[in-house]
């Protein structure tokens, strides 16, 4: 007998399809290709000596329990350098409002899985980070999606979309946006928006979803204050925060963290518990000690200043391939790992993905950073991974391959 395994599966498993991009990098195991697709920060930026040092320091030290099972929340030194952390944002927390995560997915996931029901809706901007499409998913909510403007979402355009949900007894469960440095976009949200953002969801009582995990790396302009630290001023209550260590430390330590009222954050760390149950004391510690023994703000500015020289070469570039007569758009980011390219209409960033790795070049098709209604003319370009050498041939080689689709 052979078992029907498809028809054993979850409603919700039946119609997930997963991750789309995770598909498209199986195309690039070709070593001359260039790739712009992935969200990978630069090797070059690892703190290499210190995490040695600081791995033979905790094992020399507590060999023992370090890679025993530990306290779901988090570990409480963890914890309390977190708060610290965030001290410098002008957050303010307690042990109650923090759960450590596995990464800003595995907190992505614990928001979905807390939040939604089949059929829920969740505002998002479009294009949004594919990775939150992806874990809210799983849940079959329906996605209600507002272009994205020059400074931030379209607030008047959320009001309408609410507006129209309301006629039809139905609210958003909550709104998610990522305000610094947008995956894809590389947009930031304005000061002005973010405390329209507010006002809109104290006036419908919609939650927000913050999603932070590039804010520490500006380049160009003056910090603006994260959208829980202003809410935390009208101690309204109305904000959950969602981080991670992947950009400023490195991705494969797989920490981060939520932050949020006392009720969610119970909740999610009950969740949890049945799905991970702890995230490793090792990686916890090793982020402890990158924020409290590796010089965390020089290691920052380090950051800022290499990533800022790539994306001036990766921008200049741009400019010299890509004539205005082109019809070919880009944002010009402030801060964070990518921006976001418009071609003209009638290109189709899917079937020219398939046409880019033969000219050794690759990046993402816009289509997967939207929830409902794809767009089909843009694409997301990542400049922190690749060198500056490379960057500049990548866009000679990109800006061939979109000529000739002309």
């Amino acid at each position: 007998m052979n078992q029907d395994w498809i028809s054993l599966f979850s409603d919700n498993i039946k119609e997930y399809g997963g991750y789309s991009i995770g598909k498209l990098f199986a195309l690039l195991r070709d070593p001359e290709i260039i790739s712009l697709a992935g969200g990978l920060p630069s090797p070059d930026m690892f703190l290499k000596e210190e995490m040695r040092a600081a791995s033979q320091r905790l094992l020399d030290k507590d060999l023992e329990n370090i890679f025993q099972y530990t306290d779901i929340k988090g570990e409480h030194s963890f914890i309390q350098s977190v708060i610290q952390f965030l001290e410098r944002d002008n957050i303010h927390i307690s042990e109650e409002n923090i759960v450590i995560t596995s990464s800003g997915q595995h907190g992505l996931d614990l928001i979905g899985r807390l939040f939604l029901n089949p059929g829920d809706v969740v505002m998002i901007d479009r294009p949004t980070f594919a990775g939150a499409i992806v874990a809210f998913q799983m849940q079959r909510p329906e996605f209600v999606g507002v272009d994205i403007e020059d400074d931030g979402p379209n607030i008047n355009g959320f009001r309408q979309k609410i507006e129209v949900l309301k006629n039809k007894n139905k609210s958003p469960k909550f709104i998610y946006v990522v305000p610094d440095f947008q995956n894809p976009s590389g947009i930031t949200m304005s000061l002005e928006k973010r405390e329209a953002l507010l006002d809109l969801s104290y006036e419908y009582d919609i939650p927000i979803v913050e999603d932070s995990p590039y804010r520490d790396l500006r380049y160009y302009g003056e910090t603006i204050p994260s959208i829980f630290g202003l809410d935390q001023k009208r101690d309204a209550g109305n904000v959950i925060g969602l981080y991670t260590f992947s950009k400023l430390f490195c991705p494969g330590i797989r920490v981060g963290f939520n932050i949020g009222p006392r009720e969610v954050i119970e909740k999610m760390t009950n969740i949890k518990e049945g799905n991970l149950l702890n995230t490793p004391k090792y990686n916890q510690d090793m982020c402890t000690a990158f924020l409290t023994e590796m010089d965390m703000e020089r290691h920052l500015e380090k950051c800022r200043n290499y990533y800022r020289e790539k994306l001036n070469v990766f921008l200049e570039t741009m400019e010299n391939y890509f004539p205005k007569e082109m019809g070919v758009t880009w944002t010009k980011p402030e801060g964070g790992l990518f921006l976001w390219v418009t071609v003209p209409e009638r290109i189709d960033t899917h079937e020219l993905f398939y046409e880019a790795i033969k000219f050794k070049v690759a990046f993402v098709p816009g289509e997967v950073f939207y929830g409902e209604n794809p767009s089909k003319n843009h694409m997301r370009i990542n400049f922190s991974y690749a060198s500056k050498e490379q960057l500049a041939e990548a866009v000679k080689r990109l800006s061939n391959c979109i000529k000739n689709q002309l």
